[in-house]
C-alpha cells in the first residue's frame, strides 16, 4: 500500500497575468532527510491547469544542492482519451 505524499512547506503566489507561481518542498524518497524544491507556473487554459514551467533542485542532507533533469512531458489527458477512442482495437474488446 503506497502512502501519500505530503509537502513539507508549500507556498503560492498569483501574478499579474493570473497564472500561478509555486514552491514547494518535499522529502527525498530515498533519503527522507533530503529535499526536493520545486519552483512551478501554472496556468489556467480552458478547464485544465497546465505547467507552463518547472525547476526542480535535489538538496542533500549534508546541504549540497543539484538541478534535477526536466521531467518528460505527457500529453493532455484529452489527446489521450481521443488516440485511445480513435483505435479500432478499443472498440473491438467486449465486455464479459
Amino acid at each position: 500500500m503506497s502512502v501519500p505524499s505530503h509537502p513539507k512547506a508549500s507556498f503560492r503566489n498569483r501574478l499579474d497575468n493570473g497564472d500561478f507561481l509555486t514552491l514547494t518542498v518535499w522529502a527525498g524518497k530515498s533519503d527522507p532527510t533530503a529535499e526536493v524544491i520545486t519552483v512551478q507556473i501554472r496556468r489556467l487554459k480552458g478547464e485544465v491547469w497546465e505547467t507552463v514551467g518547472r525547476l526542480a533542485v535535489y538538496r542533500t542532507a549534508d546541504g549540497n544542492y543539484s538541478q534535477l533533469p526536466k521531467r518528460r512531458t505527457h500529453k493532455p489527458r484529452e489527446q489521450v482519451l481521443e488516440s485511445v477512442f480513435k483505435n479500432p482495437f478499443f472498440w473491438s474488446i467486449s465486455p464479459k
